[in-house]
């Protein structure tokens, strides 16, 4: 009798595991930013946005725009654990000699604050991903005199 209750009380307990492992994960960044869409939809925000500032705008002047918002997706994807995997050139590279300044980097960064914020992205997301993307800021600050 002691042992049909010492397998019972392990049945239970494994049972019990398994209903606790039931429980959802919480929400990835990418999905808490809206999945596919919601990056598409903040990267065009973002994108038109500086486009409209005079001050950022000609950083951008001999840039593809559409290979640009299409490579800030696969990255913005990528860096907030969603399916893709950022396959564009390494951020010194690709700014590398473009001038820019602290004042037009923290110019930018507003201008995707703004867009994270009119695409509804709740405050911890926002902050998540600009945490995040704040990491590459020595990279693309690398070689800006020339």
């Amino acid at each position: 009798m002691t042992r049909l209750r010492s397998a019972f009380l392990v049945l239970v307990l494994l049972l019990a595991g398994c209903a606790g492992s039931g429980a959802k994960p919480p929400p990835t960044l990418y999905q808490q930013l809206g999945g596919e869409a919601g990056v598409s939809a903040i990267v065009e925000d973002f994108a038109y946005r500086v486009a409209d500032d005079p001050q950022l705008v000609g950083f951008f002047a001999n840039t593809n725009i559409d290979h640009l918002v299409a490579s800030l997706e696969q990255q913005f994807c990528a860096v907030s654990d969603g399916p893709c995997v950022y396959q564009g050139p390494p951020m010194d590279k690709v700014h590398q000699y473009m001038g820019i300044r602290e004042t037009d980097f923290n110019r930018l960064v507003g201008k995707l604050q703004a867009a994270l914020l009119a695409q509804g992205v709740p405050a911890a997301a926002r902050n998540q991903l600009l945490k995040r993307l704040a990491a590459m800021h020595d990279d693309v600050m690398r070689r800006q005199d020339g």
